[in-house]
């Protein structure tokens, strides 16, 4: 295999390396630090005795995602307020053409899974990604992280019990819910706190992430009334030289709302299909500044 075909080999392979990364760390930054440290051991390699690149690859991926994730969690590092995810544009095209394969992959990379994901232990989050995500099977997972499969399917059977248990479940159909996030937009930036409350469940909830690095809620808001209270408050206050356009993020639509041509925020729902279940809101700058790349 020649460097130029290697190099064409791994370019291919980089979007489902990205995905594996993505979903085991949250961070778009640190996945791409992944896949980047994957291409190393890739060029590396001795790539006449690989016979299966494709898994070759997200064997190491998925192993420099798990080193990763330990370190991150040995730091024990302290967030100033909730925390979600760094947005992760989803735009599968044509890549995905089964409807079915598409709704696992979108739902997998959804802010509601990720962040319970992130209470899971680094083996159990591997083992979710790789069989619930990419649907593969426990023998080659076990042979991916060095384990038993016995243990293996214990570990997925743990996590997905896990997760089943945490997350909120709700079956919508796409086009309804680019619908709601629509109309949430303009009520929202119009400050109309009627349409507002139309809009959200009682029991909404409103998770804001700014990192302690610009101004948004360092509590969870719960409640319909405060929530549609925040949102009008914004309003009224305003937003310097604001644009907004929507976006495919997370495997959702979502808002992107620009101050100067910036990403300032971006907002995303989780809807039970009638009504607003979840407001997300991400002000970190950190975590948008990949965003300015959008076209």
């Amino acid at each position: 295999m020649t460097a130029d075909t290697a190099t064409t080999l791994f370019e291919a392979h980089r979007p489902a390396l990205m995905g594996v990364a993505y979903r085991m760390l949250g961070r778009a930054a640190d996945a791409e630090d992944v896949v980047q440290d994957a291409w190393l051991r890739w060029s590396g390699a001795d790539r006449a005795e690989v016979r299966d690149p494709r898994g070759f690859l997200v064997r190491i991926t998925t192993r420099l995602a798990v080193d990763r994730l330990r370190q991150i969690k040995a730091r024990g590092e302290t967030y100033v307020g909730p925390w979600l995810p760094e947005p992760y544009v989803t735009d599968f095209g044509d890549t995905v053409t089964d409807s079915a394969e598409r709704a696992v992959l979108a739902d997998s990379v959804s802010l509601a899974v990720l962040v319970v994901l992130e209470t899971l232990s680094p083996l159990e989050r591997a083992v979710f990604v790789l069989r619930e995500a990419f649907g593969h099977p426990y023998a080659d997972i076990a042979a991916m992280l060095d384990r038993g499969e016995a243990a293996v399917r214990q570990l997925g059977t743990r996590a997905r019990r896990h997760v089943d248990g945490r997350r909120p479940r709700y079956d919508v159909d796409p086009a309804r819910r680019r619908d709601l996030t629509e109309r949430f937009l303009d009520a929202a930036a119009g400050g109309d706190l009627a349409g507002l409350m139309e809009l959200l469940a009682p029991d909404v909830r409103l998770v804001g992430d700014s990192g302690g690095k610009a101004r948004a809620p360092l509590r969870v808001l719960e409640g319909a009334d405060h929530v549609a209270r925040f949102f009008a408050g914004v309003a009224a206050k305003g937003v310097p030289d604001v644009s907004v356009r929507m976006v495919e993020l997370n495997g959702g639509p979502a808002v992107l709302v620009l101050s100067g041509g910036k990403p300032d925020a971006v907002v995303q729902i989780d809807a039970d299909g009638d009504r607003i279940r979840t407001v997300y809101v991400i002000r970190n700058p950190d975590k948008l500044a990949a965003l300015t790349a959008l076209p």
